[in-house]
């Protein structure tokens, strides 16, 4: 499956998703995306305190925070970065995850969680640089492809023919 066929697929799958499975997705892939680990590669001179605190916290407290909460946490660290183009990855990844969680959570808008989806592919690829032609041939990917496809469509990923015997 090459990048773009995977892409569609995500985008499928988050329009044909319960209400239920892809608030459950959003809430495991915004936890995913800011996990403690990618803010530390983080330089002092990246972020402001004051940003990196409301980066920390909001990291933290990604599934309690309310989004008035998140939106302030967004603008105090929009405020406080000072590098131009050159914000570590770990930082970016978790930032942008933030602004999608907040956008969800604010307007309920299905692209957003599409969005983290993404984001989270990248992720995976920022570690295993996957193949564009085949890019769920790394187990990484394969597996991070696996978990979103089982929390939009849990139903067709207990019932896929390929997990059931034909001798049961």
């Amino acid at each position: 499956m090459d990048y773009s066929e995977v892409e569609a697929e995500i985008l499928g799958l988050i329009v044909a998703a319960s209400e239920r499975d892809v608030h459950v997705f959003g809430e495991e892939t915004v936890t995913r995306l800011v996990r403690p680990e990618l803010l530390q590669g983080a330089a002092e001179d990246e972020l402001t305190d004051d940003a990196r605190a409301a980066l920390t916290t909001a990291c933290a407290n990604v599934l309690t925070i309310s989004a008035a909460e998140l939106h302030d946490a967004l603008a105090a660290i929009y405020d406080g970065i000072l590098v131009e183009d050159d914000l570590d990855p770990g930082v970016l990844t978790a930032i942008s995850a933030l602004a999608h969680w907040h956008s969800y959570l604010e307007q309920n808008r299905r692209g957003e969680l599409y969005e983290l989806a993404i984001r989270s592919i990248e992720d995976v690829d920022h570690e295993v640089s996957a193949d564009l032609g085949d890019f769920l041939a790394t187990p990484q990917m394969a597996a991070e492809y696996e978990r979103i496809r089982r929390l939009l469509d849990p139903g067709a990923v207990q019932s896929s023919p390929a997990r059931i015997s034909p001798l049961s």
